[in-house]
């Protein structure tokens, strides 16, 4: 099998991007299953480089061309102006423009099929929303180049998966962004990724109230009542396997969230935090929906602890095998689709997994067997109401 070719962006190189990029690339091991190549500068990788204890040995192949790249060396394209100030910890104009520059270059390769998947180090907001730019972040750039009229802005890790209603918008304008075709669509999405991304058949979701308390049957809001929860009836009626609304506090907090594939939030926070919390060491990013695979560590720029060599390389190096899996995969699911009769039966597949510790009986995927009633844990009431799809925890609030 081909290694895979994986496009790496230097994100700001202000932050923490350089030190994770080159500890994760330190593991050798990388390099049996991929050949990095990372977009940037040479200056700012020995900079930071020469900070990192026991990088003595490590260095860069420099080349010009993704097909130049040696699959057992750590690879780069240099594609800014080396004529650069390195100031970490500091958002300058610069190093929004670097981020925006060494973006656009790993794309342009992702288009011509010179890579075969993106994995993004975080920029900052406020200084790559200007005219240069015109995009809030990744998941909305990335969809406008690639035509995708709806990405699905999806974190993941073995312990939890949660995809977003809404992402970068003010709180404040949250409620009117969540209408019956919005949370269907992204019910849909989920489902559509799970079993071509992570090869979960039959997967179960989860599906968070806006309210608190889930609206508490009308009193603390009627969006429950009046918008996801026909969602949900719809999503029943198409065969996907989707509960709610639930509480979102009482959800996490009884770890009934073990018993789903994923869980659709309604919000940015009401879905990171809990996930960051749970799986801050290995969480990734991934942008589902779009037609390629990219996939970011699971935080931000680190500014704070930028040139303190202190950062943890595990979200870099987790976003990198994730991308190589959900590749993988879709390989896999595609070939399976067009060729359906030769592949295994349902039943086999369930227990076959994707071979990489997810889906099936395996880590990563909620027991294929589980009933509706056993979907929550035991100290939990439980009551199915079958005509809505809707399974409530009440939980002593």
């Amino acid at each position: 099998m081909d290694k895979i070719k994986v496009g790496i962006t230097h994100g700001d190189f202000n932050g923490i991007s350089y030190e994770i990029i080159i500890k994760a690339l330190l593991d050798n091991r990388l390099f049996d299953l991929c050949t990095p190549v990372v977009y940037g500068s040479a200056k700012v990788a020995g900079y930071y480089k020469n900070m990192i204890p026991n990088a003595e040995n490590f260095s860069f192949n420099i080349i010009t061309d993704p097909a130049q790249a040696n699959p057992k060396r750590a690879n780069m394209i240099v594609c800014v102006d080396e004529n650069v100030r390195i100031e970490p910890g500091q958002p300058t104009v610069l190093s929004g423009q670097y981020a925006i520059a060494s973006l656009n270059a790993a794309v342009r390769d992702l288009k011509a099929g010179k890579i075969d998947v993106l994995v993004t180090c975080p920029i900052n907001k406020k200084n790559t929303t200007g005219d240069d730019f015109g995009f809030i972040g990744h998941t909305e750039y990335l969809a406008a180049q690639f035509d995708d009229a709806e990405p699905l802005m999806f974190m993941v890790s073995d312990v939890l998966k949660v995809g977003l209603v809404t992402m970068h918008i003010p709180l404040s304008k949250v409620p009117a962004a969540i209408t019956t075709e919005a949370v269907l669509n992204h019910i849909r999405a989920i489902k559509r990724s799970l079993e071509r991304d992570f090869s979960i058949t039959s997967p179960k979701i989860a599906v968070l109230g806006l309210n608190p308390h889930a609206g508490d049957e009308g009193l603390l809001g009627a969006e429950e009542q009046e918008i996801i929860i026909p969602a949900l009836q719809s999503a029943k009626y198409e065969n996907i396997q989707a509960f709610g609304p639930f509480a979102a506090d009482g959800f996490f907090g009884s770890g009934a969230y073990r018993k789903f594939d994923a869980v659709l939030a309604m919000y940015h926070d009401q879905g990171l935090a809990p996930f960051k919390a749970l799986t801050f060491a290995d969480g990734v990013n991934f942008t589902a929906g779009l037609s390629i695979v990219r996939t970011s560590p699971a935080h931000g720029v680190g500014f704070d602890i930028a040139g303190k060599m202190v950062a943890d390389p595990s979200p870099m190096r987790a976003a990198i095998y994730q991308a190589i899996d959900i590749y993988r995969n879709r390989q896999v699911f595609d070939e399976a689709s067009a060729n359906p009769l030769p592949h295994f039966s349902k039943s086999e597949r369930n227990d076959r997994g994707d071979g990489n510790g997810r889906g099936g009986n395996r880590r990563g995927g909620a027991e294929r067997d589980a009933n509706v009633s056993d979907l929550l844990p035991e100290t939990e009431e439980v009551t199915v109401e079958v005509e809505t799809n809707r399974v409530t925890v009440s939980t002593m609030a």
